[in-house]
């Protein structure tokens, strides 16, 4: 009997309804951990606002095994949970700013299929940065904080190769293991 018929059909998307749900609440519980770790351990950076942006590689290990879509869901999803449990109104647009263009340049430089995860999450890494600097001249109305966007690029550039090389590893384990992401 097994798969035949009308109910075997349905029991096999019931399953597979599930695997994605279980995945993609495994995503975003881990970027939740990852963000509430970073803001627990003082890490010491050379300017004021700078991180490591540790949640990023649930979104970089969420482009290459659920796609772009279940990776959007993901990073608004972790976004808003932060900005209400650990941050306010303007963490959340600076965090959304920064998502937004940081995907979509990720999923961009993905679908050439010229970067590795690495170069993938460096550009994530640096359009993260921009998008919260253009939120950061719009909230003061100063054009003067892009002055500061050489720093955070190379910060980005430095914080995206860690988080890409992690994520790549993370990945292809991911891949060994299941086959399907």
């Amino acid at each position: 009997m097994g798969s035949e018929g009308p109910a075997g059909k349905t029991m096999g998307r019931e399953k597979n309804k599930a695997k994605y749900i279980s995945r993609y609440g495994m995503l975003i519980a881990l970027a939740f951990i990852f963000s509430y770790i970073e803001s627990l351990i003082p890490i010491p950076m050379p300017a004021p606002g700078m991180k490591l942006g540790l949640a990023n590689l649930v979104t970089v290990v969420g482009l290459y095994t659920v796609g772009f879509r279940g990776t959007c869901a993901v990073s608004l999803i972790r976004i808003v949970l932060v900005g209400l449990t650990f941050g306010n109104a303007f963490s959340m647009w600076y965090g959304l700013a920064g998502g937004i263009v940081s995907l979509l340049l990720m999923t961009a430089c993905k679908a050439l299929k010229a970067f590795s995860p690495v170069g993938v999450s460096v550009v994530g890494g640096v359009g993260h940065n921009i998008g919260q600097i253009l939120v950061a001249a719009f909230v003061v109305e100063n054009t003067g904080v892009f002055y500061y966007l050489p720093l955070l690029t190379a910060g980005g550039v430095g914080a995206g190769a860690v988080i890409g090389i992690l994520g790549g590893i993370v990945v292809q384990r991911i891949r060994r293991a299941y086959g399907d992401a």
